[in-house]
């Protein structure tokens, strides 16, 4: 497949080929660059889409969602009140729903029962259609903790080892751990208090580093993040650095996010401009100024969306984006939290989140150009994961 464009988002770098292109041949990246050096390598039988005013860059990669929740106003109850298999068939659906705004990667960050693994064989065999899931299966949590309903409720350091275990087992590609509460579990710890000791949080960390597998905690409040950062988690989940009556970005917490290049996913909603009519606009820009002041530090961020949540549909993450411009990041660097950045996060940085040959073929088309005009992300001309052209309802 021969894909030309205007210009083509190429390397590590992104940088521009003007009058570009791709060449895909199986689900790989063969050639990226001119496209009359393009055109000579391509065979006359394979198909062509061309996008005379349209830029190609990678596949966007979206680090945290909840395949299993279904972005209602209720999504706990929606999910208890569903079994495995109608559960499993409304993941797939949502899994269709990201491909259509060209995220061919996400990162699931909790499901239950192992539906997301499962969705994740299905989509790399062939026998679905989706994005690559990189899943964490059952999130790590104490009894009556956050997402509680999840399954991955465990009581002092033995308890913890051991689900680690099961969950590498079973197949997970990362180990999330609540570290805080959270405001979409009723009647548990609340978002700014931590959940876990010291000594617990440094087990599931050893526990998971022994087994090859990265660290992902969801912290909202201070003290759970300083937790975090100290036990040696490799990010943090949206990271708000929230009191009990406030925000305090602690700096010397900060630094060592930075020193030890731990990854921060802010998990910002695509309805993010209506947060100072649901929070307060006093609350809201205090929890966009801790971001800003991440980002000016020099966190290493990635886009998330923590789709599946309240008002965070799956189709979501463009829409998102825009946030981080309103912070004043740069395009190109917004692009990169959502591709190399995310990529390296997920330990996919050999494989996808730019485009250069060898890679696999994870695609975007886009109208217009996003790196002048970041809305141009929500004009999506065309999207191929792993090598398959998805038509935009979804499917191959």
């Amino acid at each position: 497949m021969l894909i030309t464009a205007a210009r083509v988002l190429a390397g590590p770098d992104r940088h521009v080929v003007a009058d570009g292109a791709v060449l895909v041949r199986g689900s790989v990246i063969a050639f990226v660059g001119p496209r009359e050096e393009a055109e000579r390598r391509t065979q006359a039988d394979e198909p062509r889409l061309d996008f005379p005013d349209g830029t190609v860059l990678p596949g966007l990669i979206d680090a945290h969602v909840h395949l299993c929740f279904d972005a209602g106003p209720e999504p706990v109850a929606t999910l208890q009140e569903q079994d495995d298999a109608g559960l499993y068939a409304a993941m797939a659906g949502r899994a269709r729903q990201l491909l259509g705004v060209g995220v061919t990667t996400v990162r699931d960050l909790g499901d239950r029962d192992g539906l997301a693994l499962r969705l994740a064989q299905d989509i790399e065999q062939g026998a679905g259609i989706g994005p690559r899931i990189v899943s964490a299966s059952t999130p790590v949590t104490p009894p009556g903790g956050h997402c509680w309903f999840l399954g991955g409720e465990v009581s002092g350091p033995d308890e913890v080892r051991q689900l680690v275990r099961r969950n590498a087992e079973s197949g997970a590609r990362v180990i999330k751990v609540m570290a805080t509460g959270g405001g979409l579990t009723k009647g548990g710890a609340k978002s700014w208090e931590a959940q876990f000791s010291g000594e617990e949080l440094a087990v599931l960390v050893d526990e998971a580093h022994r087994e090859g597998l990265p660290v992902a905690a969801h912290a909202h409040g201070v003290d759970g993040i300083a937790a975090a950062v100290t036990a040696g988690v490799d990010s943090i989940e949206h990271c708000t650095w929230m009191t009990a009556d406030g925000f305090e970005v602690r700096e010397d917490v900060l630094d060592r996010i930075i020193e030890r290049n731990i990854y921060v996913c802010p998990t910002i909603s695509p309805n993010w401009r209506m947060l100072p009519k649901f929070f307060g606009a006093e609350r809201a820009e205090a929890m966009f100024e801790a971001i800003r002041r991440m980002a000016e530090a020099g966190a290493r961020l990635i886009a998330g969306t923590d789709a599946g949540v309240q008002r965070a549909g799956f189709d979501g993450l463009p829409a998102s984006l825009t946030f981080y411009e309103h912070l004043g990041l740069t395009h190109d660097r917004v692009l990169a939290m959502a591709t190399t950045e995310a990529a390296r996060a997920l330990g996919l940085d050999e494989t996808t989140g730019q485009l250069t040959a060898g890679y696999g073929a994870d695609v975007l088309v886009v109208n217009g150009d996003p790196l002048t005009e970041l809305g141009a992300l929500q004009s999506v001309a065309a999207v191929i994961a792993a090598g398959r052209h998805i038509a935009l309802d979804g499917n191959a």
